[in-house]
């Protein structure tokens, strides 16, 4: 019960590595709040956690829709002592094909969306609270077709390390999870046609020393790790969760 008595906030919350985190929070005692694009899973989350929970539509790459959601936390939760933000989107696309508005539409949600989602929450978030992103191992490693997303994670690594700087005088700790390979719906959003998937799975896992996907409880449990006590000493840190892939 890290969290009992926390107010926990997770961007991207509704499924994947975001739900599973949620409901983590949720189950060490944390009032959740979780916002999404999707009001179906949304929905399936909410009634997953019960309780009281928050859960409203809400997309990144609209500023708008997070000035609403958080003024709606604001409200009713009060403050934030956990911000996570785990928004994000990813299309695997040849460096020649890429164009202006495929390049703007990831950089949107990843890197625009995500730092201003925890700028935006600056001000409910409590002194000495957490906030942990979620990066990508593809922001280190030269993955053919996948220019667009490493760059957007590569920039939210930077501006997370500002970030961490910017707030200590506030004790507020700033750190990033990145995960390898995983189980998460974003993998069927690759822009490859369906009968491919199944290869692009099988060669992410032969090429993870570990030999096998990752599951997003387990990266859910380095985020809770960051956003704890336990984490009270670790700030600007990029924190791998990939199986040894990127140290291997």
């Amino acid at each position: 019960m890290r969290f009992a008595g926390k107010n926990v906030v997770v961007i991207g919350g509704n499924s994947g590595i975001g739900r599973a985190a949620a409901e983590a929070f949720a189950a060490e005692g944390a009032r959740v709040a979780i916002a999404g694009r999707d009001e179906a899973t949304l929905a399936e989350t909410k009634a997953a956690i019960g309780g009281d929970t928050l859960a409203m539509k809400a997309d990144i790459a609209d500023l708008d829709t997070l000035d609403a959601f958080y003024s709606e936390v604001g409200k009713r939760n009060g403050a934030i002592d956990v911000l996570f933000v785990n928004a994000g989107i990813g299309e695997f696309i040849p460096f020649e094909d890429v164009t202006p508005e495929k390049w703007d539409a990831v950089q949107a949600v990843n890197l625009r969306g995500c730092v201003f989602a925890a700028q935006k929450a600056l001000p409910l978030l409590r002194d000495g609270g957490a906030i942990v992103l979620t990066g990508s191992i593809g922001a280190v490693l030269a993955v053919p077709g996948n220019a667009a997303y490493a760059a957007s994670k590569a920039g939210l690594r930077a501006a997370a390390r500002v970030l961490a700087a910017e707030l200590l005088p506030r004790k507020i700790r700033v750190n990033m999870v990145s995960p390898g390979c995983t189980e998460t719906p974003i993998i069927n959003r690759s822009g490859l046609p369906p009968e491919a998937v199944g290869g692009m799975r099988e060669a992410m896992i032969a090429n993870t020393p570990m030999h096998r996907m990752g599951e997003p409880g387990e990266i859910a449990r380095a985020v809770l790790f960051l956003a704890s006590a336990e984490a009270s000493f670790i700030t600007g840190v990029d924190l791998f969760v990939d199986g040894g892939a990127v140290e291997l």
